[in-house]
């Protein structure tokens, strides 16, 4: 059986947690990588409550595993809806009309 430090598997999630906010922190144009970076940011968080919960012999971190994935499954779904509706009406996913319209309503 292979065992895995769990060192490397921290240093794995923080590393895909950075690659994510990264995505979000410079690329603020197109909202599907927005949504990817989002996704990699939830991914990373739910590694590292797997890893400490196989490690620490503990359910409730595999618990908070199934309640994470299912408000990532509910917010890609909702976020891909809203801006295939945004594509229908706007023909561009670009974020700049977004927040002009934004900031004129206000």
């Amino acid at each position: 059986m292979l065992t895995v430090n769990i060192n490397s598997v921290l240093n794995l999630t923080s590393i895909i947690f950075f690659i994510g906010l990264i995505g979000i922190l410079l690329n603020r144009k197109n909202i599907l990588i927005i949504i990817m970076s989002i996704e990699l940011l939830l991914l990373a968080v739910n590694l590292n409550f797997a890893a400490l919960s196989i490690y620490l012999d503990d359910m409730v971190g595999q618990i908070f595993v199934l309640f994470i994935l299912t408000i990532a499954a509910t917010e890609s779904a909702i976020g891909l809806a809203i801006v295939t509706v945004f594509y229908r009406l706007k023909r561009s996913i670009q974020l700049e009309p977004i927040k002009k319209r934004a900031l004129t309503k206000i």
